[in-house]
């Protein structure tokens, strides 16, 4: 009797583990019109976050770059061939309007342009006149080792255009009558070539060579995939080179209040350094928010990727993108305060070049640490002003 009792007791217990393991099988593989696996989902709005950053912003925000800058080369050569006072006008002119441009496209510090550090051969300023006229004086000089990168790019031509006198008769004295002016339009040609050859290569990659769908099709977190790299090349330029670089270390905000007014953006051509600013910083926004480089229209983007994993304000629970959106429109408004030559405002009116390094310092706590903690992004760079 107890060893049938027992018989179907095991018998019963059985059945019933079937049914649990069969229940418990059943979650793992969902029904059509069950929700998606949230990790699968991650991955797929992901895929659609890099396919129209790739398509809508990079590579047409690069198209847009590389007319301003074709027409700059087209400039350059017709004032190197001619000297006058006609060509350096519009040589200076589609300069500034290529500058300005770059700041739409020195974000993309990803896959190509990380590769080959497309922003050293492009916009590390200041200047370094010593060493670009030492380069102009022997007719030769590495242009790929980094003490070369202040003797190049945009902030070289500033100087070679703009700061090497106070008239234009005088400028253009350097290029005509001075006993080196062989060697310094033949440094411009050389400092012009250099970008173009670097630009191309990074522009090739994205467009013929690969490169677009490697970083469309990289969906997963890790710190080599391109959401990874993406993230924190945008961090990076917003937190170093817009913040730290246009205003923390003009205004002293980042050196104990010792201005420098002199390490403003375009030094010699100082009264389009506010646009410059201008410019990087509404890039950053529209990236964030997806917006296309072609129509205007968002997209799949940081914003709604954010969005998707319900990502919220730690300290009010609001959206985190309506608070990163505020933060950015405040930053919006704290540089309308302010004149287009930076310059003088370091000078005369720095309180509010400092002011606005601290509106741009509460974005980078919102995007280093708010945003990425809810992406599972880890910041891959270093710094040391305690974000």
């Amino acid at each position: 009797m107890n060893q049938l009792r027992w018989k179907k007791l095991g018998f019963v217990c059985a059945f019933v583990t079937t049914l649990w393991a069969c229940g418990g099988s059943g979650t793992d593989t969902p029904t059509p019109g069950n929700p998606t696996n949230p990790t699968d989902q991650a991955a797929s709005d992901r895929k659609a976050m890099l396919t129209n950053i790739a398509d809508n912003i990079i590579l047409p925000s690069y198209a847009n770059f590389k007319t301003k800058f074709d027409a700059m080369l087209t400039k350059s050569a017709a004032f190197t061939a001619k000297p006058d006072k006609t060509t350096l006008t519009e040589f200076r002119q589609s300069w500034a309007d290529a500058y300005i441009e770059w700041q739409k496209v020195e974000l993309f510090d990803v896959g190509p342009a990380e590769q080959y550090t497309l922003r050293n051969f492009f916009n590390i300023y200041p200047a370094d006149v010593a060493g670009i006229e030492s380069y102009v004086t022997a007719g030769t000089g590495a242009f790929d080792v980094p003490a070369s990168y202040p003797k190049q790019g945009f902030p070289a031509l500033d100087y070679l255009l703009n700061g090497l006198g106070t008239t234009d008769d005088a400028i253009l004295a350097k290029y005509t009558t001075a006993t080196d002016a062989a060697k310094r339009i033949a440094y411009i040609t050389r400092l012009t070539t250099q970008m173009n050859s670097v630009f191309n290569t990074v522009n090739i990659a994205w467009t013929s060579g690969g490169y677009r769908d490697t970083f469309i099709n990289c969906t997963a977190l890790n710190a080599g995939c391109s959401t990874s790299k993406l993230v924190n090349g945008y961090v990076l330029n917003y937190e170093r080179y817009i913040r730290s670089g246009k205003f923390g270390i003009p205004s002293g905000a980042m050196t104990n209040g010792t201005v420098a007014p002199d390490k403003v953006e375009a030094f010699y051509k100082k009264d389009i350094s506010l646009a410059l600013a201008k410019a990087a910083h509404q890039a950053s926004i529209d990236f964030f928010n997806g917006k296309s480089a072609k129509n205007g229209q968002e997209g799949p983007g940081l914003k709604t990727y954010l969005n998707s994993l319900g990502a919220k304000d730690t300290s009010t629970g609001a959206s985190l993108t309506e608070t990163i959106s505020k933060q950015f429109d405040a930053i919006t408004q704290q540089l309308n305060t302010l004149k287009p030559n930076l310059y003088d405002e370091v000078k005369a009116n720095n309180t509010a070049m400092v002011q606005t390094y601290t509106q741009m310092q509460k974005i980078i706590r919102m995007l280093k640490v708010d945003m990425t903690t809810a992406m599972s992004i880890t910041i891959t760079y270093t710094d040391n002003d305690g974000d």
